[in-house]
């Protein structure tokens, strides 16, 4: 049984349950509005971007050859082929680098193999052959730097 105040708050003609055809109407047009922006949004893209995430990756690779270098007690090589614009840790798989980025390898004459491939090889006390790999994409130069006295990898800008 209803109250007489419960039946007084019961608008004239509707039932407790149920959505008119308006409020289902407006509920889909907000929905099919979020929709379009969801899908529609597409991230700032831009070759700075890509050039900063990249010279991350490359320093991540690096400071991870220096710890499979300390954790295996055994020299681990940072290769990396400037023709083929790929890299690999050690014994591991080799990776690609965007093509549409120049770049170079500093490192010392014992650690080049050719004119296009070179090393930079992590010593199981940390301590590494030391060199830098710059990234170029026309408008910037990125340089991972690794220290050969610690073998701490950095990434700056170069001028």
């Amino acid at each position: 049984m209803t109250s007489r105040f419960e039946a007084a708050l019961q608008p004239p003609g509707r039932g407790a349950d149920g959505f008119t055809l308006i409020e289902l109407v407006v509920t889909l047009a907000i929905l099919g509005l979020s929709l379009v922006l969801v899908t529609g949004y597409r991230p700032p893209w831009s070759g700075a971007l890509s050039l900063d995430g990249t010279a991350g990756r490359i320093a991540a690779e690096l400071r991870l050859a220096r710890s499979e270098a300390i954790v295996g007690n055994r020299p681990v090589a940072f290769n990396v082929d400037l023709v083929g614009h790929r890299y690999r840790v050690g014994a591991g798989a080799s990776r690609g680098l965007p093509g549409d980025f120049s770049i170079e390898l500093l490192t010392i004459a014992g650690e080049r193999q050719r004119a296009n491939t070179g090393d930079i090889r992590f010593n199981p006390d940390g301590s590494s052959t030391g060199g830098r790999i710059v990234l170029a994409d026309g408008r910037r130069r990125v340089a991972i730097g690794v220290d050969w006295l610690t073998g701490r990898v950095g990434v700056a800008d170069v001028r």
